[in-house]
């Protein structure tokens, strides 16, 4: 039986990289596979996943009116489709993870999504808590903080270095991130008093 799979990290754990791992496996076996990601992602016009150690594939990028299940239907009716990847998963709306549901459980194709769990103030993304909530199988990606523990959390830096408390939830600038654990991620964000 096909799932749906959510596998979600703060930045920089390596999620595209093993996306791209998994693919290649897959295609390595002479299976077909999707690939999609955001067009909210760097605000790119071509589809590409990439990972930080170099390594890209091409990828259909999805809008958040994009109707997934139509076009997970439509690529099957081209020819054979053995598994849906989907990078930036966070960005998916909630409609979107539904349709992506109805492709494991109806087209019966599995179905792995990648992203992040929490945006920089600390809250769920759109996509991510509709993940969370009805994915078959759920994976934490570890990295790790500047101190050695588990980063869970991201922060937002500004042009001066300083952690952002406020702004959109995406933004598609050239933005610095930084994963951190809880606890430091709590006195960057000046919510707790350094000790």
């Amino acid at each position: 039986m096909a799932k749906l799979y959510f596998s979600y990290a703060a930045m920089n754990a390596g999620k595209s990289t093993i996306l791209l791992q998994a693919a290649h496996n897959y295609r390595e076996r002479g299976m077909d596979v999707l690939l999609l990601t955001s067009e909210l992602y760097g605000g790119t016009k071509d589809g590409h996943i990439s990972s930080r150690i170099g390594i890209s594939a091409e990828a259909v990028l999805y809008s958040r009116d994009v109707d997934l299940f139509a076009l997970v239907q439509a690529a099957m009716d081209r020819g054979r489709l053995d598994a849906v990847f989907v990078d930036e998963a966070q960005f998916l709306t909630k409609e979107q993870v539904w349709q992506l549901a109805r492709v494991s459980d109806h087209l019966r194709v599995p179905v792995l999504a990648f992203g992040l769990r929490t945006d920089f103030r600390g809250e769920l993304f759109e996509g991510s808590a509709a993940l969370l909530a009805i994915a078959d199988n759920l994976r934490e990606i570890r990295t790790i903080c500047d101190c050695g523990s588990k980063a869970t959390m991201v922060v937002r830096l500004g042009p001066d270095g300083k952690a952002l408390t406020e702004g959109d939830q995406v933004s598609i600038e050239k933005t610095t991130y930084i994963s951190l654990c809880r606890r430091h991620w709590e006195e960057r964000m000046g919510r707790f008093p350094v000790a």
